[in-house]
């Protein structure tokens, strides 16, 4: 039902600030429902101006929830419109993309389209302009749908189909055609490409005095020529609506005598030959280029034809020639003359001229024409060459004769010496001349003529032409009559000639004397058989001209003498008919339509013409030779046409008189017809070219008996026809495709088009398609019949298909014109009711035929769905297949569960039918979340969603199994979870009781669901990295309801004996999904590298710790190695691909080919894993790793005594020894990073990692630049830890070794502890600094307290990973004394180990470092650094208070004596080393020592036992020369630098933590 009422579109923006305003965007729609005092109130949601608005006649379709508007506009301008608006949106995406090209081209053609579409509003527009400016807006429309990857548009003239409206058959010719003739966005002009050989030419000849004359005589002379060529024109004005000006230079000829081919030399540019204009100057000329025929051309430009353009008619016939179209132009070309010098010195100046004289010696008036705009004239005077005997003129004349004059009229030539000296006279000397035409009739030959010349003088008259119309005027003539007496008064000069050339352009005279006579046929009757015997010899071309007169003397010649004549007439009119199906005279059938039709007479022609042609078919059975026959066949159209319309005119002449006879005759004539098909041909190949030539001629006789029979007669007369044809197929013939040609042209004839007729002719129809469908032959002819006959079929004849649909379904698959098949199907299951389904079901005879159909059908629907059938933008052909594939899968559910459930159980069936669910329920274009909203509410409008129906089918025919559900776990479960992660609510919520089902029933077959379980995490995970799944994916299993009556799948479980495990395993796919679903997110996103890995190392322990899928967990091993190769991490790829080298034995046992390993014994594939983790340990730097890795692969080369590979093995052990004790590495940082709030992925939210990674604190702000950063390192509240953002807490933290055997080692070189003390480290510390107790102003050292956290990891650095999390945390305090301790210790440490490297340094060397080192305890010591340890810790006071710290005071007192003795050897390899320059520096260092021993003059001496060799062993300092210890938060840490040094006066010391920065300055100074 309609609705009309009125749409409002939006002409303005209003921002809707008013109270209760309703903001508009400029091209929205509003619907109005009541306006007051100029303002108007939509709906219930505001106000607006209503000036804002446009009014705007719509119509309502569908009114409800999903009802259309469509504005009642042209359908043209409403989808410019809407297109416009969603190009919009791209357009600008385009620019975001930088796609500059596409995004400039794409501007252009929509602000042509919004110019286009201008012009058809205003209306102003004639209706074949209205008809260009839609062309020209579907080709952009086109063109940019293309580009931008939109859906194809399919349409009929001009508008857009529905594809409701007409049939699928239809609709895919449509989109093919549309495809195969797509156009670009410019238009295209075509041009033949020989007229881009065409110039423009212009002689100029003008009126000049010979040289020396007298002025009064003038003469036509060569002045010069200019040329143009058309290719440059057309190029320049094929896009131009104007006139444009071209230049043409004038040249001039060196050579008069090669004036005739100037314009040749030009276009050769031959440039000896001719000169050019000195200055720029020539003619001046403006084109315009036209399209369209004569009238087309004159309707559109009638300014144009109002200042009198000449119109000029091609040089010979153009392509069609109509009836009463008449013509009589006979061009002359004035070509050359021979003359002699007649006794003069110099050579004549010769001028022709030329007359057409009458029969009685009268010049004929006006009929010399010299070119197209110009008054005819009756005389032609030709230029003058100079002194020339030999000129060549070249001119071209027109003489429009009128044809009654044209018989006994003759051209004279008369030619004259134009003197310069006799008073400029013009002396007449000879003449030549020719008749029009000969005796016999024919006029002149279109050839080149000699023509002979007679002597004359300047007194001679010409007032009795019959004196020279007896003499021969060429050498034909002189043949013709050689006894010529020598008294005549006018003689041949036998030494000139002239030479002229004719053609002749006439539609009523000819030049062939077989077709004159036969025109002229009553002035010989005896000669009538004769001449028509020879109508075969006469031109085709000669026959289309004078095609009607032709027509009218045969079928004159018919009427004088029936049973004489009639065969030869037959024949003729066959010959001329055949002729007209030659490619080159086929235009002419429309002038012998236009003959039939208004000129015909032949009122008793039709009897003969039966007789005629019914004797030609009784004879194809005995005549051997049938070529005259098989003729008569290829005729039949047009005999038919003669016969059906001389009837008419009979019939008009005696008021339907043998009517009665008329039709027996034509009965009689069909059955010869049906005869004629029904004999056996695989004999005779004659016979069969016979059959083929009626069978291509048959249709076409339909509507000619149309006129004369009723719609039923004809029909029947077709059947009949039809039948009569053999019913084999003969393979490999030709005979079948002529068969089908035939039956094709009749489904697409007139007569099919009728109800009635197609009632009759159906059944004869599908009997042949079903014959060649069974035998799979012809298959691309027998689509095009069956999509022609479902282009016009209603539901009421579908009965006679129902077998089709089974050949129809066998035929798809294997088919190479799968399209044109499936148009078909589409097109008759599409109208198919339940009615017609029954139908076709209750013809099975068999329950094996029931499933062979059914499997076939489905199998055609999934190759539908699954081949690219329909290219990617044929969006409106899949969503029509779609649908059509829901509707018939619900007819044919419910005969699959009838037939095939319970003890007829069929597993083929129903897997098929499942199989073909999910395959549609997946397809992308269903999925209408990825579609723009205009276009999702358009198709949801349209079809619904079409994925929900078919998941209640889906379940549905679940439900109807029973116990036969157990024959699809675990089959079904990966395909059943493809359909669940479609993001749709309802889909999902339908599916996952299905699951539940599954376990259920493999828990009572079974007492577990493992099959479920391991099959159920497989597949999700292959999915979910293929890229399916969205947010609410992560817990659908777990809610417990999202949509719809289905309760979810927890609800279920939880009501069953088994929801112990069941809960478990559904917390653990729900634990798996957001580890998935992270892992996809970060795969496809532009996430870093180090996001990537994390997320990978959490899925891969997801799959070792919780679920123990160890196919899962190697592959997962493989992704991450892969990545960090990628980022170059050799040492945590070599630690990944270990893992799977710890999975594996030294054993023979055979392995199948897995990932990119091939099939092999798991002992090689050990052995090749550890040639890769020591390669990558290698590149890593990490050989103390690849060490133990090679002596384990001597073992196993030992051990099979495999000497050469041991070799190889050794070589490579020593050479990482050697690596380690030659090469520098450098020590890593670490840091401690802690994410916060729930705005971090899964994988990142709540959790402390570690990672060694240089400028970690800027890098890691740029990954989130989202995040907050946390200026302090406590332990955030649970406000951070819930909130919903992003938190980033990060400070440096300090390794703690665990290989505490070998750094105490003394004999071990500091480059091995270096190693041993940053690597395969699980614990990492912290200090903190604060004030316990009151604070000591004098010195704080006595109250300040270290908080040293330690926090342990899961897993040791490196590995894996380059971060890890946190696993424990310990948090200590220490107390002020213990800090003292540990500060001078490690200084200690630091300071034998600098010197340790200087001590074989070479003298004079760079000490830098070391004399920086030195000053910087020195010094502190100095000014209060370990004087202030001394104060606080070596008090009277102190010592009494704290009896417990006796052994550590002790021991602080030994480090600082300690520290003395090393700053001594310390100063004394400065002292070897230290440059002449720098001597003023060490006398001050040895001087602040000096007072820094007698600073600690209560300290106890150690004493060494040798004072002269000191052994410094102490840990190495990195390269930048300090160890971290501070805490340096994301706001400062530039304190720990190295080399810094650091003096606070008490004063300054406001905080714990600059006391105890000031330490560390002196730990690292």
């Amino acid at each position: 039902k309609w609705f009309f009422f009125s749409l409002f579109p939006v002409v303005c923006s209003f921002r809707g600030s008013v109270s209760h305003g309703l903001t508009l965007e400029l091209g929205e729609t509003v619907h109005i429902l009541e306006k007051c005092e100029g303002k108007s109130f939509s709906g219930s949601i505001g106000i607006f101006p209503a000036g804002y608005v446009h009014l705007k006649k719509a119509v309502v379709t569908n009114r409800g929830q999903y009802e259309t508007v469509v504005p009642l506009e042209d359908p043209i301008i409403t989808e410019v419109t809407s297109t416009l608006q969603e190009w919009s949106v791209l357009w600008k995406q385009l620019y975001v993309k930088h796609k500059v090209d596409l995004f400039y081209k794409l501007r252009h053609v929509m602000s042509e389209l919004i110019d286009l579409r201008r012009q058809l509003l205003s209306g102003h527009l004639t209706q074949d302009q209205v008809r260009e400016v839609k062309r020209h807006i579907t080709v952009r429309l086109d063109w940019g749908n293309e580009h931008l990857g939109l859906d194809l548009v399919p349409r009929k003239e001009f508008e857009m189909v529905d594809a409701d409206q007409i049939s699928v058959s239809d609709l895919y010719k449509m989109v093919s055609t549309l495809i195969a003739f797509r156009s670009v966005c410019d238009v295209c002009i075509f041009i033949p490409e020989a007229v881009n050989c065409y110039s423009l030419l212009c002689w100029m000849l003008g009126e000049h005095t010979m040289d020396k004359g007298p002025p009064q005589v003038q003469y036509r002379r060569p002045y010069g020529c200019a040329v143009l060529a058309m290719s440059d024109v057309l190029q320049t004005i094929s896009e131009l609506k104007e006139e444009k000006d071209f230049v043409l230079k004038v040249y001039t000829c060196n050579n008069e005598n090669e004036w005739y081919q100037i314009h040749e030399n030009i276009i050769r540019k031959s440039s000896t030959k001719y000169t050019a204009p000195s200055t720029n100057y020539g003619l001046i000329i403006s084109l315009q280029l036209l399209r369209g025929d004569m009238e087309q051309v004159r309707r559109e430009n009638p300014i144009i034809f109002n200042r009198g353009v000449a119109i000029t008619r091609k040089l010979g016939f153009p392509d069609v020639i109509m009836p009463g179209d008449i013509r009589n132009d006979l061009y002359l070309t004035l070509e050359r003359g021979d003359f002699e010098r007649g006794g003069k010195s110099v050579q004549k100046n010769i001028e022709v001229t030329m007359y057409v004289l009458y029969a009685d010696g009268e010049i004929l008036k006006e009929c010399i024409s010299l070119g197209s705009g110009e008054h005819n004239i009756s005389e032609y005077r030709s230029f003058v060459l100079y002194h020339n005997n030999s000129p060549r003129w070249s001119e071209v004349i027109k003489l429009p004769i009128p044809i009654e004059r044209f018989r006994g009229s003759h051209l004279r030539f008369e030619f004259r010496h134009c003197s310069t000296k006799d008073k400029g006279e013009k002396k007449l000397f000879g003449f030549a001349f020719t008749p029009l035409m000969r005796e016999d009739g024919t006029t002149l030959s279109d050839e080149s003529h000699e023509l002979y010349i007679y002597k004359c003088d300047e007194n001679t008259t010409f007032s009795n032409h019959a004196l020279y119309l007896g003499l021969p005027c060429c050498k034909d003539d002189f043949n013709g009559c050689p006894n010529i007496p020598s008294s005549l008064i006018f003689q041949r000069s036998t030494k000139e000639t002239l030479w002229i050339a004719t053609q002749l352009s006439s539609t009523k005279l000819t030049q062939n004397v077989d077709l004159l006579a036969l025109l002229k046929w009553k002035a010989h009757p005896d000669r009538v058989m004769d001449i028509l015997g020879r109508l075969r010899h006469v031109c085709g071309e000669e026959i289309v001209k004078f095609l009607q007169d032709i027509l009218d003397t045969l079928f004159s010649i018919l009427d004088d003498n029936t049973d004489k004549y009639g065969p030869l007439v037959f024949q003729s009119l066959v010959f001329i008919i055949n002729l007209l199906r030659d490619s080159k005279f086929y235009h002419f059938r429309p002038v012998m339509d236009t003959y039939i039709q208004k000129h015909f007479a032949g009122a008793l022609a039709y009897k003969e013409l039966i007789r005629c042609l019914k004797w030609y078919m009784d004879r194809s059975a005995e005549v051997v030779r049938q070529d005259h026959i098989q003729e008569a066949m290829r005729a039949l159209e047009y005999l038919f046409k003669f016969i059906i319309q001389s009837r008419i005119l009979y019939s008009r002449a005696t008021c339907g008189m043998e009517e009665d006879q008329f039709r027996a005759s034509i009965q009689e004539l069909f059955q010869s017809i049906r005869f004629v098909l029904s004999l056996d041909s695989r004999s005779s190949e004659t016979l069969i070219f016979t059959q083929a030539a009626l069978l291509n001629s048959f249709p076409a006789i339909f509507d000619e008996l149309l006129q004369m029979f009723t719609v039923q007669e004809v029909a029947e007369f077709v059947r009949g026809t039809l039948g009569s044809m053999p019913s084999t197929v003969h393979i490999g013939q030709s005979m079948d495709v002529v068969k089908l040609q035939s039956i094709a042209r009749t489904v697409d004839s007139r007569l099919f088009s009728f109800p009635e007729s197609r009632r009759i002719l159906l059944p004869v129809v599908l009997h042949h398609i079903h014959l060649h469908l069974r035998q799979q032959k012809e298959l691309l002819i027998c689509s095009g019949i069956l999509s022609s006959i479902f282009s016009i079929i209603k539901s009421s004849s579908l009965v006679h298909f129902c077998q089709c649909i089974y050949w129809l379904t066998r035929t798809c698959p294997l088919s190479d014109w799968q399209g044109e098949y499936v148009s078909c199907l589409l097109s008759l299951l599409r109208q198919m009711s339940d009615i017609h389904f029954q139908h076709l079901l209750d013809n099975f005879q068999s329950k094996e035929e029931l499933k062979e159909f059914l499997l076939k059908i489905f199998c055609v629907f999934r190759n539908l769905m699954k081949l690219s059938i329909f290219p990617r933008d044929w969006n409106v052909m899949r969503l029509l297949t779609s649908n059509i594939i829901v509707s018939t899968t619900q007819y044919l559910s419910p005969a699959l569960h009838k037939s095939f459930t319970d003890a007829d159980f069929d597993f083929k069936v129903w897997n098929s039918y499942f199989s073909l669910a999910v395959l549609f329920i997946n397809q992308p274009s269903l999925q209408l979340e990825t579609l723009t909203p205009a276009k999702r509410k358009k198709v949801f409008d349209k079809y619904g969603d079409m994925r929900v129906m078919m998941a209640y089918e889906l379940f549905s025919m679940w439900q109807n199994l029973g116990e036969n559900k157990i024959h699809f776990i675990p089959g079904m479960i990966g395909p059943f979870l493809g359909v669940t992660l479609v993001p749709q609510n309802e889909v999902r919520n339908i599916m996952i009781p299905i699951f539940h089902d599954m376990m259920d029933w493999e828990q009572r077959k079974n007492g577990n669901f493992k099959q479920v379980e391991a099959e159920l995490i497989d597949k999700l995970d292959s999915l979910v990295s293929e890229g399916k799944g969205d947010e609410n994916y992560r817990e659908l299993f777990s809610l417990t309801q999202l949509f719809g009556p289905y309760p979810s799948l927890l609800e279920k479980i939880e009501q069953e004996t088994w929801r112990e495990t069941g809960v478990s395993f559904v917390t653990s796919v729900t634990r798996l999904m957001e580890r998935l679903l992270d892992y996809r997110d970060c795969m496809k996103g532009d996430e870093t590298e180090n996001k990537k890995i994390g997320c990978t190392v959490n899925l891969l322990n997801f799959y070792k710790s919780e679920i123990n899928k160890e196919e899962m967990y190697i592959r997962y091993i493989h992704k991450l190695c892969d990545m960090h190769l990628q980022a170059e991490n050799y040492t945590e790829a070599a630690f990944t691909l270990l893992l799977y080298w710890e999975l594996l034995h030294w054993e023979e046992r055979p392995l199948r080919e897995f990932l990119h390993y091939p099939a092999q014994s798991e002992w090689h594939r050990k052995e090749g894993l550890c040639r890769k983790v020591i390669h990558y340990f290698n590149k890593g730097k990490c050989w103390e790793y690849g060490i133990p890795l090679c002596r384990e692969l001597a073992f196993q080369y030992e051990s099979l005594y495999d000497y050469q590979s041991l070799s190889w093995i050794r070589k490579m052990e020593a050479a990482y020894y050697d690596n380690i004790m030659e090469q520098q590495r450098l020590e890593p940082e670490f840091f401690r990073v802690g994410f916060y709030g729930r705005k971090f992925p899964f994988f990142l939210r709540v959790r402390h990692d570690y990672e060694r990674l240089e400028a970690f604190q800027q890098r890691m702000l740029g990954e989130f630049p989202q995040a907050i950063a946390m200026q302090h390192p406590n332990q955030p509240d649970e406000g951070i830890l819930q909130g919903d953002a992003q938190y980033l807490q990060i400070y440096a933290v300090t390794p703690v070794s665990e290989n505490s055997d070998v750094l105490q080692m003394d004999r071990v070189p500091d480059r091995i502890k270096s190693f041993y003390r940053v690597n395969n480290v699980r614990r990492f510390r912290y200090d903190r600094p604060f004030h316990k107790g009151p604070k000591d102003k004098d010195n704080e050292f006595k109250s300040l307290w270290i908080e040293r956290t330690t926090l342990i990891l899961t897993h040791p650095l490196p590995g894996i990973s380059r971060w890890f999390e946190v696993d424990k945390r310990e948090l200590v305090e220490v107390s002020p004394l213990e800090n003292a301790i540990y500060v001078v210790e490690n200084k200690n440490q630091e300071l034998r180990t600098l010197i340790s490297q200087y001590q074989h340094k070479q003298l004079h060397g760079n000490i830098n470092l070391l004399s920086m080192c030195l000053n910087g305890v020195i010094d502190a010591a100095v000014n209060g650094g370990i004087a202030r340890y001394q104060e606080a810790f070596f008090d009277k006071e102190y010592i009494s208070s704290h009896p417990e710290d006796t052994e550590k005071i002790t021991q602080l007192k030994d480090l600082m004596q300690e520290q003395v003795h090393v700053l001594g050897v310390g100063l004394a390899v400065h002292e070897k080393l230290v440059h002449p320059e720098m001597r003023p520096l060490h006398k001050k260092l040895i001087d602040q020592f000096q007072m820094m021993r007698s600073s600690l003059c209560h300290v106890r001496p150690h004493i060494y036992p040798d004072k002269s060799k000191c052994i410094l062993v102490l840990f190495p300092l990195n390269v930048l020369g300090s160890v971290r210890h501070s805490s340096s938060s994301l706001s400062s840490h530039t304190s720990s630098e190295t080399g810094n040094l650091l003096i606070l006066t008490d004063s300054m010391m406001e905080h714990p933590e600059d006391l105890y920065r000031m330490q560390v300055s002196y730990m690292r100074s």
